[in-house]
């Protein structure tokens, strides 16, 4: 990579970094610490959680159509505005309420299709897989890192003051996207970056697609479930708060294992063989966690099977969707696909609240449970993905008969699936590696 995709790239995860964590921070401490709120309830509790998700879920998709619009720079710097307008909202909130509507205005900064846009935009194409593979690692470590993070802050500053780290963070990060990302070198194609709305109605109705969609919607309800109990457990073991990240290190370390064994097996199984063994550990940790155990050490266990369960379906699910979403679309399965992890998020606060007012807390893991068995249901039809690579050709300005060129492409060795985008003078293309001469490609598209 040269040094503007460099820059990009680590200044763009920067960003994305610093923006999760600020989401995840409170999720391991906001269920002891709302406590001390009058107004409080397990219905509000779980809105605080899972509330960031619902605005999330609805302006994901909108936010990156109007970033092609406006330009990603404003979408961006609005979205870190808005953040952190709902962090401070939070911060200075004396009512549970408050929170729940601070998290809700964070949510509303969804800018993570406006960042992958920019990040294709700035990149080579040989080069741009690497740099969104820089970006994605940084979201999985502003979990962990989130987790670790909240207890011990919190034990020093409380709520307010994680909300407050927070907000501060998400305005510094608008000086990097003004100063330091690099502005846009060439207009990226847009397909496999951006949503596009005539392309939502065809992927919400895809069979594969619409699985993997279900299943990062459960699965994101379940992790916000978890948050709204385990820290009292832990709690009620007795642990204080600021040693949870002692807990929590331990069950993330434990569980990096758990992912590493589940990954090895996926090799010899077969994926679809061990996303279903993942389900059933989740399956396995709600039933463990539903009979109270009493043990911290048994408790550290069961919360380590679930993580490793976790941590496999919450890393193998975008490359599912990446690896079928037809040639061309990846940004708009992507962009569902988002849009039912963070609605997930909300569902899973919602429901847990409202289900621990009526039943209590311990009714929460059982519905979780059944929900485990449900979702092994869902995935018995799931067909798994092909390896296949992407590649995008763009065609010369003076190019008419894009069609023709398109079948052209279509009659290469190894080619799976083409999609021509006319206003884009742009094909996509699903290949099998080891049998796809892209020279030969380029040449076609360039000769006629």
């Amino acid at each position: 990579m040269n040094r503007i995709e460099l820059t990009g790239a680590f200044s763009l995860a920067t960003i994305y970094m610093l923006r999760m964590m600020g989401l995840f921070m409170v999720m391991p401490v906001i269920a002891v610490l709302s406590l001390d709120f009058a107004d409080y309830s397990p219905l509000l509790l779980g809105l605080a959680i899972g509330g960031y998700g619902l605005t999330q879920a609805i302006l994901q998709i909108p936010m990156g159509v109007l970033s092609d619009r406006w330009g990603r720079k404003p979408i961006i710097v609005g979205g870190l505005l808005l953040f952190a307008l709902g962090s401070f909202v939070a911060a200075y909130a004396d009512s549970l309420l408050f929170v729940t509507i601070g998290r809700i205005i964070q949510g509303a900064g969804a800018i993570a299709a406006a960042i992958m846009a920019l990040a294709g935009d700035i990149s080579r194409e040989e080069e741009r897989p690497k740099v969104m593979a820089i970006i994605g690692i940084s979201i999985g470590l502003s979990f962990y890192i989130a987790l670790f993070l909240g207890p011990v802050l919190s034990s020093s500053y409380g709520l307010s003051g994680l909300f407050l780290i927070t907000g501060v963070a998400a305005l510094v990060c608008i000086p990097l996207v003004i100063f330091v990302v690099p502005g846009v070198q060439s207009q990226a194609p847009k397909g496999d970056t951006l949503p596009r709305l005539g392309d939502l109605s065809t992927l919400i109705k895809h069979p594969s697609l619409s699985r993997l969609n279900i299943s990062v919607l459960l699965l994101h309800l379940m992790i916000s479930l978890v948050f709204v109990r385990l820290p009292s457990m832990f709690i009620e073991l007795g642990w204080s708060l600021e040693s949870h990240s002692k807990l929590y290190a331990m069950v993330l370390g434990g569980s990096i294992v758990g992912l590493g064994i589940l990954m090895q097996l996926s090799k010899r199984l077969g994926q679809k063989k061990v996303l279903v063994l993942a389900i059933v550990l989740l399956l396995i940790a709600f039933v463990g966690l539903s009979n109270q155990p009493s043990s911290l050490w048994i408790l550290i266990g069961i919360a380590l099977i679930f993580f490793s369960g976790f941590n496999f379906l919450e890393a193998n699910f975008p490359a599912l969707v990446s690896s079928i979403a037809p040639a061309g679309k990846k940004g708009s399965a992507m962009g569902i696909f988002a849009s039912c992890q963070f609605f997930g998020a909300f569902l899973g606060g919602a429901i847990s609240g409202w289900l621990a007012n009526w039943l209590g807390f311990d009714a929460l893991f059982w519905l979780a449970a059944a929900l485990c068995t449900i979702w092994l249901w869902i995935m018995s039809g799931f067909h798994g993905a092909d390896a296949l690579n992407r590649y995008t050709i763009s065609v010369n300005e003076d190019e008419q008969d894009l069609a023709q060129i398109e079948q052209e492409l279509a009659k290469l060795s190894g080619v799976r699936e083409t999609t021509l985008v006319a206003s884009e003078r742009t094909i996509y293309l699903k290949v099998e590696k080891h049998s796809f001469d892209f020279l030969q490609a380029k040449q076609i598209a360039n000769s006629n």
